[in-house]
């Protein structure tokens, strides 16, 4: 046989011809030997070419998949800030911090460890889905989410919205028992950021939206800046026109929107969703009401406080978990199986109006009772009905403080009451969950997907006015 490499009109140095010669005849003789060498050239090829071009900084935002019909209400450009705006926070917490709250908050990109200690109080099948997610971590949350967000737009000159992923609960916590400028500082710093770039001035900030996983008093610091609580950052003249998603909202400012604290559960799929509004629809609950908080021994005449005598004087119907003396923080379990085993959960305002435990209560079938307007009515009307009576009771804390037995309100309903409320409380519960997939959860739209849809129509709407 006669090989191309043979030919000598193609090899003019006699000496390369013969080693050529060698090797190929050699070769000729083990034709699998090519097979294994063409195989091995093309892998080598192929990892050379992929390893050529860079990988994308965020490899899961395909957001320009959708199309234009999947956008109505437009797109979001998300600002790459400076990690020391986001990631640095992240990557520098410290337990020692007071109240021990921030390495919580920002662990498992925001969702918190896995909630092990909750196996045989859920379903086994649910368990991947529970975490103990720090009430703070929104913020982290959001983020994550638009990154991936359908309606997402790398391109700025496109966008209906603009993100500034900035963790200001993270930054300001930091610094909460620190002086005036060191509270700001981050603050005033983003703030300078975000104003040298283009698309600010087109709006002069109007059409920015950012998240933040605290109270918006955290950020409304006012006189006396050497010895009051948190940051002035929303009191910044940048921050006048930017919309800002909160879990307590300030009353009569439109630029504050209500969000709901994160729970523990957050739902892989709309399966998730189905198997555990049947968990909380069939449960067999023992208690009429329940009350899960503590007393503050230092306010006079504290609300809580007639609460908690109530439930004691009335064991027999209230199933009550005194934080004073019981651990309720993240870890434990005994608030998740207290809301379970009650038809109804009262929620009187905490240190502040909201409580991240309506939502946990709500999020068992458990039937919320208020005692002030602020608590819920006035704080997530993107997320809760209009109707207050179809999924919750309200009692004036007044007639309370007047001898009002809670126990008699809340036996007047009937038990088809009961139940139509209850079912009204279980069909919201995608509305205050916040998916664990960075998808979202298809067809049924989550918390996020309720801000963010409502952020861009806010914006449109401006737009054409």
């Amino acid at each position: 046989m006669v090989l191309p490499s043979q030919n000598p009109k193609k090899t003019q140095n006699p000496d390369l011809s013969n080693t050529l010669q060698s090797v190929l005849s050699n070769c000729s003789i083990h034709p699998r030997l090519w097979i294994i060498i063409t195989i091995l050239s093309l892998q080598v090829l192929i990892l050379f070419i992929t390893r050529s071009f860079p990988l994308p900084l965020f490899p899961a935002a395909k957001t320009r998949r959708s199309a234009t019909g999947e956008c109505p209400s437009g797109r979001v450009y998300v600002y790459n800030l400076p990690a020391r705006f986001n990631r640095d926070l992240v990557d520098t917490c410290n337990d020692s911090d007071p109240w021990h709250w921030r390495c919580g908050a920002v662990s498992n990109d925001g969702f918190g460890p896995r909630a092990t200690e909750l196996a045989g109080i859920v379903p086994e099948s649910l368990s991947p889905a529970w975490y103990w997610t720090n009430q703070f971590a929104s913020e982290i949350l959001y983020h994550n989410r638009l990154l991936n967000y359908k309606c997402r737009t790398l391109e700025p000159e496109s966008a209906t919205a603009f993100y500034m992923p900035f963790y200001a609960g993270l930054a300001v916590g930091k610094y909460l028992w620190q002086n005036q400028s060191m509270r700001d500082r981050d603050c005033a710093m983003l703030l300078r950021w975000v104003q040298s770039k283009p698309f600010w001035g087109r709006s002069n900030g109007s059409d920015h939206f950012i998240a933040l996983g605290r109270i918006t008093w955290d950020f409304r610091r006012m006189d006396q800046p050497e010895i009051d609580w948190g940051s002035s950052f929303i009191n910044m003249p940048a921050m006048r026109h930017v919309t800002r998603l909160v879990v307590e909202r300030a009353p009569r400012d439109d630029y504050d929107v209500g969000v709901p604290y994160p729970t523990g559960f957050h739902p892989r799929s709309q399966s998730d969703i189905v198997q555990w509004q049947s968990f909380v629809r069939n449960q067999n609950r023992t208690g009429l009401f329940c009350f899960v908080g503590a007393a503050r021994a230092d306010i006079k005449n504290d609300f809580r406080g007639l609460l908690l005598n109530q439930c004691r004087n009335e064991s027999d119907s209230c199933r009550l978990v005194d934080c004073a003396r019981t651990e309720c923080a993240n870890g434990r379990t005994r608030n998740m199986e207290t809301f379970l085993d009650s038809d109804f959960c009262l929620q009187p305002r905490g240190d502040s109006y909201t409580r991240r435990s309506v939502f946990d209560c709500m999020l068992a079938g458990s039937i919320p009772v208020f005692f002030w307007f602020r608590t819920a009515y006035g704080q997530y009307e993107w997320f809760l009905p209009g109707e207050p009576e179809s999924y919750s009771v309200f009692i004036d804390p007044r007639d309370v403080r007047n001898g009002r037995s809670i126990k008699r309100v809340l036996e007047r309903f009937s038990r088809e009451d009961v139940r139509k409320m209850r079912e009204k409380v279980i069909e919201l519960i995608p509305n205050f969950v916040y998916a664990k997939t960075i998808e979202g959860l298809g067809s049924t739209r989550d918390a996020f997907d309720i801000a963010i849809d409502g952020v861009l129509k806010r914006f449109r709407e401006r737009q054409r006015e």
